[in-house]
């Protein structure tokens, strides 16, 4: 069966919150996370539960393309009737932006990460050129800056070793959309273990209230703590297409009805929940597959 591919980069501008449904560790509304790495990620159904919402805002419920594509309304009663022919992944964080005394912020990431996302691309047969930086000794950090100075990461100190990361942030530059000099400036590369620290700790968890609007008070136990992933968070997902299933519909126009067709005139899809207070907006990039 012919398939088509595509890497889809989403870099966020406001917070998101991709709901886990059950409280971790105090925090009542904890965000999803990858069971063996407990690295935060989107859950591929929640993926293509935002892009079937973009395809139905923008074509309507009932448009036949979209049965096609994402498979009949599973509230109907021909929900059994056939898939869709777009599988969709799991969003996978890509660079974590952390707080640093020495800068606004840094977009960190480590070589586990970028393995998995040549591991990504080659299965998408897409061709991601670069070398992996070798980060293994805890404290060191591996920056393209020319100065060698400490760097501090939430309430860490890190020894800065300079690399030549120019074919790594061409293809970071590539998939996010970022500018390579913005890359060169934030990008932090450190071992696995301190960024499995950080993925887990450094994420922002926001206390929240509700008002009871006739006394102006608190409600009683209206208390909460909610977690989200940052702003300019970079995450990705894959997409394939095959043939539909509904009719002759070949996989490359199952792709193009979502890479041309839902981001071609506006990049930007809106993912988790809390739509309503702005949260959960992605700027897309397409990086499609060569053949």
């Amino acid at each position: 069966m012919t398939t088509k591919n595509a890497l889809i980069g989403l870099w966020a501008e406001t917070s998101i919150h991709a709901g886990a449904g059950s409280s971790v560790d105090g925090i009542d509304l904890p965000i999803q996370r990858e069971g063996h790495s407990q690295w935060p990620c989107v859950f591929g159904s929640s993926v293509k539960g935002a892009l079937r919402t973009k395809a139905e805002d923008k074509l309507g419920k009932d448009n036949t393309s979209i049965t096609y594509v994402f498979g009949p309304d599973s509230s109907s009663d021909k929900a059994s009737e056939h898939a869709g022919a777009l599988l969709v992944s799991d969003a996978r964080l890509l660079l974590l932006p952390v707080r640093s005394l020495t800068s606004h912020y840094k977009w960190v990431t480590c070589p586990a990460i970028l393995q998995r996302l040549l591991r990504d691309a080659e299965r998408l047969n897409i061709s991601l050129k670069f070398t992996v930086p070798d980060v293994k000794e805890s404290g060191i950090a591996i920056t393209s800056a020319t100065e060698a100075t400490d760097l501090f990461l939430e309430e860490y100190r890190f020894t800065t070793n300079t690399a030549d990361l120019t074919d790594l942030i061409t293809v970071l530059a590539k998939i996010t959309g970022i500018q390579s000099e913005e890359l060169s400036d934030q990008l932090v590369i450190v071992s696995n273990d301190q960024f499995s620290y950080l993925a887990k700790y450094a994420t922002p968890v926001t206390p929240h209230i509700a008002i009871d609007n006739e006394k102006k008070v608190v409600e009683k136990g209206a208390l909460w703590y909610e977690e989200t992933l940052a702003p300019e968070t970079i995450l990705y997902f894959a997409l394939s297409a095959h043939k539909s299933r509904g009719d002759d519909m070949p996989a490359e126009a199952i792709l193009n009805c979502i890479t041309q067709g839902l981001f071609a005139e506006s990049p930007y899809l809106q993912l988790g929940g809390n739509e309503t207070v702005g949260m959960g907006w992605c700027k897309v990039t397409v990086l499609a597959s060569e053949a």
